[in-house]
C-alpha cells in the first residue's frame, strides 16, 4: 500500500477556492463587460458551482465562440484547451473546482495575450506578473492586454479560421514547456498518488484487511485570499490536522 500522506490533500487531489469575480469594467474600445481575465489550462479541467449573483462564462474552442449564462445553482465545467472568460453582471460568487491541484499554480494557465507577447517568453513573463506593491492595477493591466488578445482570437474564429485556436495552443504550449518536468511530478504526488492509494485500499478490504480505517481523521484548512485571474480568491491550499475531540456533535 502506498504511504499514507501525514496530511492528506482534498479528495481525489482537486484545488478548491472561493471566487468572487471582478467587478471592474473593461477600458473603452472593449466590450464594456465587467470581469474576469481570459486564459486557458493545458492539463486541468474546471468547474465553477454558482452561489450567488449572476453573470456568463464565455469560451473560446475549435467550434468557436460561446457565452453560457451563470447564476445561484448552476454547475459548470469546461476541459483543457477551453479558453474562458467571466463576465459578472451582479456580484458573481461561486466555489470554484480545478482538477489536479497545484498544476495551474505551477503555470497551468496561460493568458490570451497578443501573438507578439505569447511568442516572447520574457515578455509574457513580465505581462503576466502581478506587482507585489500594487497587485490591484497590475491586475487589471494584464487582463486589458488578455482582452485584447481574446478578441483577436474571437476575430479569427469568427471568420472561420479555426487555426486561431491551434496557433494559441502552439504558442501555449511552447511556453510552458520548461515546467512540464515539474507537472508531471505534483500529478504523481497528487491525483495520481491518490488514485493508487484508492486501489491499495480496495485490495485490502477485498482480502479482509480494514486496517486503513483505524487511521481515520478529521482534517481543516484555513483560506487564504490572493488576487486571481477571474478575480479575488479564498483559497484553500495548506491543511491541517483538526484539534477536535473527535466526538459528533449534537445536533441543534
Amino acid at each position: 500500500m502506498p504511504p499514507s500522506d501525514p496530511i492528506p490533500g482534498l479528495p481525489g487531489g482537486i484545488g478548491l477556492s472561493r471566487l468572487r469575480v471582478y467587478d471592474w469594467p473593461a477600458d473603452q474600445g472593449s466590450d464594456g463587460f465587467c470581469g474576469g481575465t481570459p486564459h486557458m489550462h493545458l492539463a486541468c479541467t474546471e468547474a465553477y458551482a454558482i452561489t450567488g449573483g449572476s453573470g456568463a462564462v464565455q469560451t473560446l474552442t475549435t467550434e468557436g465562440f460561446a457565452s453560457s449564462p451563470l447564476g445561484e445553482g448552476d454547475l459548470v465545467w469546461f476541459t483543457p484547451g477551453t479558453v474562458h472568460r467571466l463576465i459578472n453582471d451582479d456580484h458573481l460568487r461561486m466555489i470554484v473546482l480545478m482538477q489536479n491541484a497545484g498544476l495551474p499554480e505551477a503555470g497551468d494557465a496561460v493568458f490570451t495575450f497578443p501573438a507578439d507577447v505569447l511568442s516572447d517568453p520574457a515578455a509574457y513573463a513580465e505581462a503576466a506578473a502581478l506587482d507585489p506593491d500594487d497587485p490591484e492595477a497590475s491586475a487589471r493591466k494584464r487582463r486589458e492586454l488578455a482582452l485584447v488578445g481574446f478578441a483577436e482570437l474571437r476575430n479569427r474564429l469568427d471568420a472561420g479560421d479555426k487555426a486561431a485556436m491551434t496557433d494559441f495552443h502552439t504558442a501555449a504550449l511552447h511556453l510552458v514547456s520548461a515546467g512540464l518536468p515539474e507537472w508531471r511530478t505534483r500529478f504523481e504526488q497528487g491525483p495520481a498518488a491518490e488514485v493508487a492509494r484508492t486501489a491499495a485500499h480496495l485490495d485490502a478490504l477485498a482480502g479482509g484487511d480494514t486496517s486503513h480505517l483505524s487511521s481515520a481523521a478529521v482534517y481543516r484548512s484555513e483560506s487564504a485570499p490572493a488576487w486571481g485571474m477571474c478575480g479575488r480568491l479564498d483559497k484553500f491550499e495548506k491543511f491541517e490536522k483538526d484539534g477536535a475531540s473527535g466526538q459528533p456533535e449534537a445536533d441543534e
